[in-house]
């Protein structure tokens, strides 16, 4: 490369596509987040009717983990804020520790 200019503009480039799309996926979980933390700012346990949730733009194919206890219930985290979803209207949306 003539210079550290042009490598980097080659390397931005060159990885523009996959950056994009990591910075997208970060942005709805950083949105997602918000959005349980919104619903909860005391941390403290809240249901809610996940119509709620959904009009804020809460997007639910994206996740940064999920937990199945013992009972078999299964909780859906965004970073330390989830949810687990009640019956087909209400969710329960709780802060990790």
């Amino acid at each position: 490369f003539c210079s550290d200019a042009c490598r980097n503009s080659y390397n931005n480039k060159l990885n523009s596509d996959e950056n994009n799309f990591v910075r997208n996926t970060n942005n709805i979980l950083r949105k997602n987040r918000r959005i349980l933390k919104s619903i909860i700012p005391d941390g403290k346990a809240k249901t809610v009717s996940k119509s709620i949730i959904l009009s804020k733009g809460y997007d639910f194919k994206h996740l940064t983990e999920f937990l199945k206890t013992k009972t078999g219930k299964v909780y859906f985290f965004c970073y330390e804020y989830g949810y687990i979803q009640l019956d087909e209207n209400k969710i329960t949306v709780v802060k990790k520790d």
